[in-house]
């Protein structure tokens, strides 16, 4: 059958008139086993998926906020790409959580009908967008922290957190080569942009403690062999950032890559308290137990204003 154009062609296909991206397509991981692993508390599971499905989520829409903002047409394609790979990822993991928990709810009630102090996302994925060197440090320092948590869940004894894992692996991989790439082209280009990577990565790096800092079901999880406790990361990531750096002519910032957390944060962040507040914390704890700085309320507006001005419509 011939078609006057692809809008036509995929009405046809979703038998909706009203196409979107998105329409018609399959679950993600549809084809993986759902069940819980034997001895894993479902909420605890859910809101573990929450976590990383958050981190992933928020960090996405920060970074589509660089359309139409990249130094180069080529830049900006490869960012919204790397968005693009990160809401792939949060989509399963809220919808995992939906599951795990018994309540059967989506990953549109997850993104888009929740406040602000039931994310589960890191500062960091939340901080403002900056300028280019910003960025390149913020995804820099996301993307080798994202690589190694994924790493270690590609074995999982969730399927489906596996699953997510070993697909996430390759995608975050490239974000991390790129973030690098950049870092290094930066600070080891001319006197102005050395200026400025240093500058973003200083405006960053106290946000950077607190993604070591593991919460009480994550260590629960961890004991499982479901989750990861955070803090095994930090010696990776170290190493890392290490060499990226180092490429890069550019400068640790105060606190040190090998100094581990700032005093005032906690070993482990107890279930349904708050952490201290310290140098990666927004006043009164961590984006794990669901305290936020004051990024996140006008980005949580503008997320989810859409679907909150027109609740029941079709997407």
């Amino acid at each position: 059958m011939s078609f006057d154009n692809a809008y036509e062609a995929l009405a046809e296909a979703t038998d909706d008139s009203r196409w979107a991206f998105g329409t018609g397509f399959t679950e993600p991981l549809s084809a993986v086993d759902g069940a819980l692993p034997s001895a894993v508390d479902g909420a605890d599971l859910a809101a573990y998926c929450l976590m990383l499905g958050d981190d992933a989520l928020i960090m996405s829409h920060r970074l589509q906020e660089w359309c139409t903002r990249a130094p180069e047409l080529e830049d900006e394609m490869a960012i919204a790409n790397i968005a693009l790979d990160l809401l792939g990822q949060a989509r399963p993991l809220l919808a995992r959580a939906g599951r795990a928990d018994g309540s059967g709810r989506g990953e549109d009630h997850y993104a888009f009908f929740r406040g602000e102090d039931e994310f589960r996302n890191v500062h960091l994925a939340e901080t403002p967008r900056g300028d280019f060197a910003r960025l390149s440090a913020v995804l820099l320092i996301f993307s080798t922290w994202r690589l190694a948590l994924l790493d270690r869940l590609v074995s999982s004894a969730d399927p489906v957190l596996a699953a997510i894992a070993a697909k996430g692996v390759k995608e975050v991989t490239y974000h991390r080569d790129y973030a690098a790439r950049w870092t290094v082209r930066l600070g080891d280009g001319t006197e102005l942009s050395h200026q400025r990577m240093q500058a973003g990565l200083d405006a960053v790096w106290p946000l950077v403690a607190e993604l070591f800092v593991p919460h009480e079901i994550e260590l629960r999880l961890a004991e499982a062999r479901v989750g990861v406790d955070p803090a095994t990361l930090r010696a990776e990531f170290d190493g890392v950032l290490a060499q990226v750096l180092g490429a890069a002519g550019l400068r640790t910032p105060e606190g040190g890559l090998l100094q581990g957390l700032p005093q005032g944060l906690p070993q482990r962040v107890p279930e349904g308290a708050p952490a201290p507040s310290g140098p990666a914390a927004a006043p009164g704890g961590t984006g794990r137990s669901g305290v936020h700085t004051g990024s996140m309320a006008p980005l949580l507006a503008e997320l989810q204003s859409v679907a909150r001005a027109h609740p029941e419509a079709t997407w």
